[in-house]
């Protein structure tokens, strides 16, 4: 699979070109932003010198996301990554969400500012933008000092966020408890192994969006066969088992979330998401999710009980120390812009 995308030297930006063309180089930037089975559902376009974000919802993901709420979390976390590089290269950020209320795909029109010079919490974020990369794999015993953990918090709410910590063994138990529910549920419907199935491919394929096989620990000849197996048979029990080790076991698991629960909550909180991920990664922290209890709808009411807070969950992660991983492949620029 090409992960070519995650090789960007700075040194190519077109600092002398116009400003259309600027823009063009900061989508290699915005197209590594993580979304739900690396589906990739974003589009741009360069109209004079705005770049317009769009849903691209030919690549929704219906079963486990019928409301489109974790695409448009996707597309706002490469709307974060398009500012952070705008701030990287010398301009402040103009941003106008949902220019077009008769058009709810157009999500929001970027373009650059006045001249600026990135502070060093911004340097940071964007030195972290080719470092990040979802980590599936168990995580080492290290505790994570609260004093790094913090600050995440502080970056959630920065993008119009929250970030509830979950220290406490307990309520980790209870909501590892939750993700093995989840994954039994989600796994006996086959119309989600189906879905899930379709973005699962081997670690040899040149598709260039999707899971490949060694994104979950599984080797080339398994991952021929792992599409097959999860369409064909309900693995539910052995993956709850697993997940539930992984939440239990992880030194802190977080859960993001909005006040409300609409196309602009999905949006903040994808620029949350991504400020919360680079932030974790300029910390050196390893993060993945182990969404189910939030994609399950009334477990993810027992998911806001448990929290104690009139919100709405929007992603739950888990934080921890692990061995870097392999990125995933992207698509490249020309097949997300549009004419």
């Amino acid at each position: 699979m090409s992960t070519k995308a995650w090789t960007i030297s700075e040194l190519d930006f077109p600092r002398m070109a116009t400003i259309a063309e600027q823009l063009q180089f900061l989508l290699r930037y915005a197209i590594l932003a993580p979304s739900g089975h690396n589906s990739q559902p974003w589009l741009f376009r360069i109209q004079g010198e705005t770049l317009e974000l769009h849903a691209d919802r030919s690549r929704a993901l219906p079963v486990v996301d019928p409301q489109d709420r974790e695409l448009i979390i996707s597309c706002g976390a490469a709307l974060f990554n398009l500012r952070v590089a705008l701030w990287h290269f010398g301009y402040t950020d103009r941003v106008k969400l949902f220019p077009d209320p008769a058009n709810p795909d157009w999500l929001a029109c970027l373009s650059a500012g006045s001249w600026k010079t990135a502070t060093p919490e911004e340097e940071a974020l964007f030195q972290a933008i080719l470092q990040r990369h979802t980590n599936r794999q168990i995580f080492t015993g290290q505790p994570v000092p609260l004093p790094l953990l913090l600050p995440l918090h502080t970056a959630a709410n920065q993008e119009g966020g929250g970030l509830e910590l979950v220290l406490d063994g307990e309520e980790q138990a209870k909501i590892a408890g939750l993700i093995a529910e989840g994954d039994r549920l989600q796994m006996a419907n086959a119309h989600f192994r189906r879905e899930l199935a379709a973005w699962i491919h081997a670690n040899r394929s040149r598709s260039r969006d999707g899971m490949p096989g060694y994104a979950h620990g599984i080797g080339d000849l398994l991952s021929y066969a792992s599409p097959l197996v999860i369409r064909t048979f309900d693995l539910g029990n052995a993956q709850a088992a697993k997940d539930q080790e992984l939440a239990r076991h992880s030194p802190a698991l977080a859960i993001l979330y909005t006040d409300e629960d609409t196309p602009q909550d999905w949006l903040a909180a994808g620029q949350a998401l991504e400020r919360v991920l680079l932030q974790a990664q300029a910390s050196g922290l390893a993060v993945s999710y182990l969404n189910q209890p939030i994609e399950v709808p009334h477990l993810r009411t027992q998911l806001t009980q448990i929290l104690g807070r009139s919100t709405f969950p929007q992603l739950l992660l888990r934080l921890g120390y692990g061995t870097a991983v392999k990125p995933t492949p992207r698509r490249e620029v020309q097949e997300v812009l549009l004419d």
